[in-house]
């Protein structure tokens, strides 16, 4: 073959998304490419020196001796990085401007909700009840942002815009202007205790997995204008442990969650989450990104790859983000 094939390893995924959309994206991008749904018998393991994968089996990127980059369709690679024998060649994510503006629409949103108490006028309207309540000033809220990476700033910067009192915490010494900036463990509880919605943006790692905790949830603010705090996670449903949050909802520790992510996806039909009043669910599309501005930025890559150029947004595996 005059160039590598392209091997497309992906679980899931309908309409848009599906496995036949994303070939026809490539095949139409790179037509002098090979692109390749695997397995397929019909083209040797040796040709394939790309693979774009989406939750792939367990071992099947192993079984690719030439393989040179694997790209990850989406922001998290914890699923990837959950096969031991994954081939020790870049992993690179997705991490686009789209991505991160849609992100930001849903941060923003959901703590304008929060703010303007919209749950409560949404039940009084469904009700005929006309009784409004006291409305405090976005600077009488304090935001607090779990985990600063490149797709959280933007939201940081929005909320600060529009007076929030905006904090955040990451596991490295951040600076950003105008905000308050918690790190490390010693950093963490300083920081939920200045925090009335706590929003998590955190990657899943063995580090962050279930800290979305009872302990984490008892250490944020409780004298704030809620009464109680609140989350929102638009991260990955690992970070949360969700008996937690349900008894924290039950017995007043929270006042609202807000939740994209969940340990089983799709969330099971009989989950308490569904019904539960104080809690608002989204199906994992907080920041459901472009998927032909992920396929063109894939092959944008492969050819700067292939002209000696380095890849951008690879993936730190011993961070695991």
């Amino acid at each position: 073959m005059a160039k590598g094939a392209l091997g497309l390893l992906i679980t899931g995924g309908t309409d848009n998304w599906s496995p036949e959309r994303w070939r026809e994206r490539f095949l139409a991008l790179c037509p002098a490419r090979k692109i390749v749904m695997l397995p397929d018998a019909s083209v040797a393991a040796a040709d394939i020196h790309y693979v774009a994968v989406w939750k792939p089996k367990s071992g099947a990127v192993a079984a690719l001796p030439n393989l040179k980059v694997i790209f990850n369709l989406g922001a998290g690679v914890d699923a990837v990085l959950a096969d031991s024998s994954l081939p020790n060649v870049p992993l690179v994510r997705v991490s686009s401007a789209n991505l991160t503006s849609r992100m930001t629409e849903y941060v923003v949103m959901h703590v304008l909700m929060l703010h303007r108490q919209q749950r409560y006028y949404d039940a009084a309207q469904r009700e005929r009840i006309w009784n409004p309540k006291i409305q405090w000033t976005a600077s009488g809220l304090r935001v607090g942002i779990l985990g600063l990476g490149q797709i959280a700033l933007d939201s940081v910067e929005v909320l600060k815009r529009l007076g929030f009192q905006v904090a955040g915490w990451s596991r490295m010494r951040r600076s950003i202007a105008g905000v308050e900036c918690f790190f490390g463990d010693e950093g963490f509880a300083p920081f939920l205790a200045r925090t009335d919605v706590l929003v998590c943006l955190l990657p899943l790692t063995p580090q962050t997995r279930g800290i979305l905790n009872r302990k984490t949830f008892s250490l944020l603010a409780r004298d704030g204008v809620f009464g109680a705090p609140a989350i929102i996670n638009a991260g990955r449903g690992g970070l949360q442990v969700e008996p937690d949050i349900l008894a924290a909802l039950d017995d007043g520790t929270l006042s609202a969650a807000v939740l994209d992510v969940f340990a089983l996806e799709p969330l099971p039909l009989d989950s308490p989450f569904w019904s539960h009043p104080k809690v608002t669910i989204s199906p994992h599309n907080a920041a459901d990104t472009d998927a032909d501005a992920i396929s063109r930025d894939v092959v944008a890559q492969i050819e700067d790859f292939e002209r000696g150029l380095p890849l951008s947004n690879v993936v730190d595996r011993e961070r695991g983000y």
